[in-house]
């Protein structure tokens, strides 16, 4: 039966994490993997986690099954991060711990697929590559709106807004909180507030993925739209990761939530779902979450950490903008230093993009997106001269 089955390409992230390791050279720069690195090129493991393992593993008395909905203190104080403690909309939010923001998107593709079969969920273009087989795979229609311009490297708010009217009622929008992923432009707050009233007209669900809280200006400003969006809408679906943020990427941590009239009912839904999936999520990386947001030295600690890796990422685009004007690039990259969290494009063709691999071991996806921190002080000039010598 299963020899029908055809080979399928390699993920084009995995497969230029393939190629870097399989390169020899010792002046290779790895660009395209999505994870935080240090000034050392390293993905630390935050203090503040290794204080609240070492607390779990001093008062932990079982490794019992913690059920569908995952650990209560840990989706609780979720609620808590994501909207703010005072938010008047706690009450209306049902929110389940998941493996990861991809677990998230997942539950929440099954939840739409009960509600509305026929759902549309229009993502942007460009968006996480990962986002329409997460989504598309649970069998919901997919559909694209504009939002960024290549050439200019902005934002284009008003093809955005264009193409939303569209949009008819019961459809979502996903829309990405903070650090747009892959093109580090952020809508402004004048902007949510206006896809708030047009969502508020069409009758459409606003669909925030969540992964970067923390990486843009601060933990609060970065949850801004999505606050606002659950101040004004009766029903708001979020997708939450705490890979980045908490540096807990293998731990797979994550929720999903929806803010509605019925939360206990969508708790419901949320359990059978993940019940039929994978039965529960894991316990080790929510309870290190949980420590830590209950714990207000840690929570300080963990702050004053996710602002060091946030101020790090900020220095990397000033650094490198800085530095290609140094080296004659005039203004083309200048709109690096405006965008935030850890991606941007560079505006290469992809052969360019395969020139700087073969030539000059400097890797990343095709389309020209850079996480910029696998910059550091050490690789970021001849980073720039390998970029200027392909152009």
């Amino acid at each position: 039966m299963f020899e029908s089955l055809k080979p399928i390409p390699a993920d084009p992230i995995l497969g230029v994490i393939a190629q870097f390791n399989s390169d020899p050279r010792d002046h290779k720069i790895d660009l395209g993997v999505g994870v935080y690195r240090d000034e050392h090129l390293q993905t630390p493991v935050l203090s503040s986690v290794k204080q609240a393992e070492e607390f779990l593993l001093a008062s932990e008395t079982s490794k019992a099954y913690i059920g569908p909905v995952g650990n209560s203190q840990f989706n609780a104080l979720m609620i808590d991060l994501a909207l703010g403690a005072d938010h008047s909309a706690k009450s209306e939010m049902a929110l389940v711990q998941t493996p990861g923001g991809c677990g998230a998107l997942r539950v929440a593709a099954e939840l739409i697929k009960r509600a509305y079969a026929g759902a549309t969920i229009w993502v942007s273009d460009p968006t996480w590559g990962n986002h329409m087989p997460l989504l598309g795979d649970a069998g919901i229609q997919l559909k694209t709106y504009p939002y960024y311009d290549f050439e200019t490297h902005q934002l284009r708010f008003d093809a955005m807004m264009a193409g939303l009217v569209e949009v008819k009622k019961g459809d979502l929008v996903l829309l990405h909180a903070c650090c747009h992923n892959p093109s580090g432009a952020d809508l402004t707050r004048e902007q949510w507030h206006a896809i708030s009233d047009l969502a508020q007209l069409k009758g459409f669900v606003p669909f925030v993925d969540m992964a970067y809280q923390g990486f843009g200006e601060d933990v609060a400003s970065d949850a801004y739209g999505l606050r606002l969006l659950c101040e004004h809408l009766p029903e708001v679906l979020l997708a939450v990761s705490c890979s980045k943020n908490f540096g807990l990427y293998r731990e797979r941590v994550g929720a999903v939530a929806l803010k509605s009239a019925a939360p206990q009912i969508a708790n419901s839904h949320f359990a059978s779902i993940v019940r039929g999936i994978y039965s529960m999520p894991p316990a080790h990386g929510a309870a290190i979450v949980a420590h830590i947001l209950a714990n207000k030295v840690l929570f300080e600690q963990w702050l004053s950490e996710l602002g060091c890796m946030r101020e790090r990422i900020l220095e990397m685009r000033t650094r490198l903008v800085d530095q290609l004007r140094s080296d004659g690039a005039g203004g083309r990259f200048d709109h690096i230093q405006h965008q935030r969290g850890m991606f941007s494009f560079l505006g290469l063709s992809a052969s360019q993009v395969q020139d700087l691999a073969q030539n000059h071991a400097v890797y990343m996806v095709e389309s020209s997106r850079i996480n910029l921190a696998g910059l550091s002080e050490a690789n970021i000039q001849p980073f720039c001269q390998a970029l200027l010598s392909v152009m």
